[in-house]
């Protein structure tokens, strides 16, 4: 019990941290130290990342940060296809789950080391998709918008269902690319989307007796302590040192399961 918890509380620091990516870190950490088999790592990952998403959605709509619109949207369209994800799963070898999730790793560990920060000059803003109406703040919905949200919030719930992540590392890169929100809004609509589609998830595993209590709650619990705790240290910390330290955690935990599947 004790290395469960040490495992919540590092999953939440990594997540208060960067802002919520830690979450992706929660699944391989379990599969790695707790020997569960996928089926019982996803659930009990994905009520943690749930359940602080859902503190972090609040907040930003409290905040005003949250595109409640575009996260119903995206939502909804990863609440239809998260159950499609979950039969999915029960149905492929836990080896290639664990190539496939061990890839994504490497490429977001790419993205995070190499990616271009959208927010620097050169981005031009009237090609958007989505755009803002000055005067009400609102979005210009159109169809090449209502369509990107929709296929990044498809993606994030199939990724969900299948293999149990929270879907913010899809969800964050579409609307920076599609959108003229800040990195706030974007980080406080991507959690809002997470906390959706995650309880549709974990319902769904909930109905096929998937979820071990004994282990869920303790870890979503110590996870949510470490929020707190990362989020407090965020401050002190450099960006591109987070950004760094990140990857690597990502690559360490991608070349663990990929020693797994192959032994």
């Amino acid at each position: 019990m004790l290395i469960l918890l040490l495992l919540g509380l590092f999953v939440g620091l990594v997540m208060g941290l960067t802002g919520a990516g830690g979450g992706i870190l929660a699944l391989p950490l379990l599969v790695g130290f707790m020997h569960l088999s996928f089926v019982e790592a996803v659930p009990i990952a994905m009520l943690a990342t749930g359940m602080t998403a859902g503190i972090g959605a609040l907040l930003g709509l409290r905040a005003g940060q949250v595109r409640y619109r575009a996260a119903v949207l995206m939502a909804l369209a990863g609440m239809l296809v998260a159950p499609f994800g979950i039969w999915l799963a029960q149905r492929l070898d836990h080896s290639y789950l664990s190539m496939m999730f061990a890839i994504i790793l490497l490429l977001v560990a790419c993205r995070t080391l190499c990616g271009r920060n959208p927010e620097l000059p050169g981005k031009d803003l009237s090609q958007m998709p989505c755009l803002v109406d000055s005067s009400s703040g609102r979005f210009i919905w159109n169809g090449r918008c209502s369509l990107g949200l929709g296929f990044a919030g498809t993606l994030a719930g199939l990724l969900s269902g299948l293999i149990g992540v929270g879907g913010g590392f899809v969800l964050v890169p579409a609307l920076q690319r599609i959108s003229v929100l800040s990195m706030v809004s974007v980080m406080s609509t991507a959690l809002a989307v997470v906390f959706l589609v995650s309880v549709t998830v974990i319902a769904g595993h909930i109905v096929m007796g998937h979820v071990i209590w004994s282990l869920a709650i303790p870890f979503a619990l110590s996870s949510m302590i470490g929020v707190i705790l990362g989020r407090q240290g965020a401050r002190k910390l450099q960006s591109r040192q987070l950004q760094i330290g990140f990857a690597l955690l990502m690559v360490a935990a991608a070349s663990t399961l990929i020693y797994r599947a192959l032994v």
